[in-house]
């Protein structure tokens, strides 16, 4: 097993090219999946049949949805790599299930304005890294940044004169946002008193050595379960991303736009909003209809 595993790798990272953190979120799925089917049976991968994939699919723990994607692609990659070498009789590929996701099929996770005030307040202010939680909490609540993007701000990008900062979005387009008097104070106390010295241009950096810039927007995911966790809060959904659905939702319900609301989260698309909607209930309440009672004319 570990032999086709390692050459799966090798094509993965040779023949694909794929990252390096794609290549990781693949492997286990292939491994717990031929781990399962040839346990206890000799490892011959041409006995490998489609209902060998449903049943594992059907049967893996309960997963997100974004989760059971990767999955699922993992075992794509996997299929075509074995049919590709000859290690397959048939195009097993094609017999992985596709997971459902439809568009605007959920409710986005937010939390109330009193529980991101409790979370914000939760970090230890006594200390240096308690402040610059502090501030990144800020970042991602008050203009409801992407976690990668609080990550990828420079010291060139904060113009403190004009009291904003440049944005380095997804798709290497760049957006200017003012800064509210709170979150800019925060961040030059900050950079003048808390930020340790070190080569690195970004504004925020690990507080312990080797002093760097982080390493993804991971580090920030981190970050805010654990403020989560010192507010006692406990969210379906943990990740960065809940501080800025949760500030789509405040101004929702606070009788802003949906256009205002995507100028805000800087969306290129309207549609991209749209699933905000979905969180204004007195809104939607007042467009049911009521429900037919029996004998009612």
């Amino acid at each position: 097993m570990a032999g086709i595993l390692n050459r799966y790798e090798t094509h993965l990272r040779t023949e694909r090219g794929l990252a390096p953190v794609t290549i990781r979120g693949y492997l286990p799925f292939v491994h717990k999946f031929l781990l399962e089917r040839f346990r206890g049976r000799p490892f011959r991968l041409k006995a490998m049949k489609a209902s060998d994939i449903s049943n594992f699919v059907r049967h893996s723990p309960s997963m997100g949805i974004k989760t059971a994607q990767l999955m699922t692609s993992a075992f794509r990659s996997f299929f075509r790599f074995l049919f590709q070498k000859e290690e397959l009789q048939a195009y097993l590929a094609a017999s992985v299930p596709t997971v459902a996701d439809w568009r605007l099929s959920t409710v986005p996770k937010f939390l109330t304005a009193e529980e991101i005030e409790r979370t914000i307040k939760a970090c230890d202010r006594r200390t240096a890294t308690g402040r610059r939680d502090y501030t990144i909490l800020l970042l991602l609540a008050r203009l409801g940044l992407r976690a990668g993007e609080v990550v990828a701000l420079q010291f060139e990008d904060i113009n403190w004169r004009a009291g904003e900062i440049l944005v380095r979005g997804k798709g290497l387009i760049h957006d200017r946002m003012p800064l509210p008097a709170d979150v800019g104070a925060a961040l030059a106390s900050y950079v003048r008193r808390d930020r340790p010295p070190c080569q690195t241009r970004r504004v925020f950096v690990c507080m312990k050595a080797p002093r760097r810039a982080f390493a993804g927007p991971s580090t920030l995911t981190t970050l805010v379960r654990r403020a989560l966790d010192r507010a006692h809060l406990h969210p379906e959904f943990k990740g960065a991303h809940l501080l800025r659905h949760s500030l789509a939702t405040s101004m929702l319900r606070s009788g802003a736009t949906m256009a205002e609301i995507g100028e805000v989260l800087r969306h290129r698309a309207p549609n991209t909003t749209e699933i905000y909607a979905k969180v204004d209930f007195d809104g939607l309440r007042s467009l049911a209809h009521s429900w037919p009672m029996e004998g009612a004319q």
